[in-house]
């Protein structure tokens, strides 16, 4: 008889372990408290118009592909992918008719860069060649393996390695080693703001995210990230398994330290083994109510750990397309971007922001009306507990204006407030109240060094057997990559603690 495992959400690394499960050979079952998958990679329709609601670019494509792969799939039946270049268009709130294409083409690359500073050229490949060797090392002995315990980490083999990662610089200290053109800096650093931490407050090993989109590339799937939830539910239901939509989940059920199943709607649902997808730092104030199955994660800790920000989105479709504006991505940034960065994580208000442009109809017109756009607009933002201000009518309005009074100032969208013909948006009090995101944190933990790696909450429960964590506030992160590897590694770690065959991780 097949052992039965019990998966607390459908995110994507709730359905990414459950589909892994499932092909191992368990009797796997999925409750999810919204009515549809993928969690925040999900889908927002209005009036014709389709927008991905969370995460918009594809990196690190053969992770989305592996799961496919694995249950002897051919990807391309699933999530038809195509790769984009250039990768995104970079505006400048000072200079905004003078933007820059960047590329994963090393020729293109090379010559964008030497405009913005030719005499920072060679530095960028220097910084390139530096977090490419961390790189390589984080991808094979600590981002694809669970530290149990203190010994996984604290030998002389990984802490030789983990020297090397060189994680005691922030990420803006690390590349001003190597570039000392403001602007280039922006356009490398900004990008640790994908899992939710300043560059001024991340460790340089973040600075990893942009090398992957200069070296590798970005890729768009047809249909946009959604396409991605929709191809792991089929392929989980195709291999067996089973999704409960609409099932909010109450609790872990917890007995002689060991989780037996969970309570669901008032009622308790028996399984061997629970894996919880339920943002960490929610599921052990409001799911693990055993307080010895807790751990070090009391209410109090988890209070008090660091939180990623948020985002405000704004989803415009829009009367018309926008063919003066070639790109799917386009990022605007504000020449105070470190004021900027300073009042996210401070909690202020914003008065100058950056922000970010999605238009996925331009890679697939189905996504829009007829000859219409739909653009999807991200600014990050103070998570709510940390923000000093109210998220009210008058914040929203506020942040609204201002993206649209900035963006008039660019070449397509001058006419922007006339053209838009159906809206909504997305706030942190949404990511807390939909996703159950703690203190509305878009990306989870806030991936500071005391709070990575082996110092970040394990897939593996501490106190309680049979249980396991899955998502972005566990290790090794946020980002869906990223997210896609905690569910790896959270399966190994059940079917190792199942058959008693050990995972080498080569090590």
């Amino acid at each position: 008889m097949k052992k039965k495992v019990i998966v607390v959400g459908a995110g994507v690394a709730g359905l990414a372990s459950a589909i892994r499960l499932q092909h191992a050979g368990y009797q796997v079952e999925v409750y999810e408290k919204e009515s549809t998958p993928g969690g925040k990679m999900n889908r927002i329709e209005m009036d014709g118009y389709k927008f991905d609601l969370g995460p918009t670019i594809v990196m690190m494509p053969e992770l989305y592909r592996e799961i496919f792969e694995l249950c002897g799939r051919d990807p391309d039946d699933y999530i038809p992918m195509e790769k984009l270049d250039p990768i995104y268009r970079a505006y400048f709130s000072d200079m905004p008719d003078s933007p820059y294409d960047i590329s994963s083409d090393l020729v293109k690359l090379t010559k964008t860069i030497e405009s913005i500073s030719e005499e920072d050229t060679a530095g960028f490949f220097r910084y390139l060649h530096e977090i490419y060797k961390s790189f390589s090392m984080a991808k094979h002995y600590i981002l694809q393996r669970p530290f149990r315990k203190k010994g996984d980490f604290y030998n002389l083999p990984m802490l030789k390695r983990a020297m090397k990662l060189r994680t005691f610089d922030n990420a803006d200290k690390f590349i001003g080693k190597y570039i000392k053109n403001e602007r280039l800096k922006q356009l490398i650093s900004f990008q640790t703001l994908y899992i939710g931490i300043s560059p001024i407050q991340s460790p340089s090993f973040y600075t990893m995210i942009p090398m992957i989109q200069f070296l590798y590339g970005v890729w768009f799937i047809k249909g946009g990230m959604y396409t991605m939830a929709l191809g792991m539910e089929r392929l989980f239901k195709e291999l067996g398994g089973e999704i409960f939509y609409g099932k909010n989940v109450q609790e872990i059920n917890i007995q002689n330290h060991k989780a037996t199943g969970i309570v669901v709607d008032g009622q308790e649902v028996d399984a061997d083994f629970v894996v919880c997808n339920a943002d960490f730092p929610y599921a052990m104030k409001n799911l693990v109510k055993a307080p010895e199955a807790k751990g070090k994660y009391t209410d109090k800790k988890i209070d008090n750990m660091k939180y990623s920000c948020s985002c405000f989105l704004l989803y415009l479709g829009m009367d018309r397309k926008y063919e003066e504006v070639q790109h799917v991505h386009n990022f605007i940034f504000n020449e105070n971007l470190k004021k900027n960065l300073h009042d996210i994580f401070a909690g202020n208000k914003l008065t100058d922001a950056s922000f970010y442009v999605y238009i996925a109809s331009k890679m697939d017109p189905s996504l829009a009306p007829e000859g219409k756009d739909g653009l999807y607009i991200l600014m990050p933002v103070s998570n709510s507990a940390s923000a000093k201000y109210e998220w009210n009518q008058q914040t929203t309005d506020d942040y609204r204006n201002y993206i649209l009074k900035t963006l008039k100032t660019i070449k397509g969208f001058e006419n922007i407030e006339e053209e838009i013909v159906t809206e909504t948006c997305f706030t942190p009090q949404d990511f807390e109240s939909k996703f159950n995101a703690h203190n509305g944190a878009a990306f989870g933990l806030q991936p500071i060094l005391s709070q990575s790696s082996h110092l970040r909450p394990q897939s593996k429960a501490t106190h309680c057997s049979n249980l396991y964590f899955t998502g972005s506030s566990t290790h090794p992160g946020a980002g869906v990559p990223i997210v896609l590897l905690s569910a790896r590694v959270a399966t190994q770690e059940l079917i190792q603690d199942d058959t008693g065959v050990l995972y080498d991780y080569g090590v």
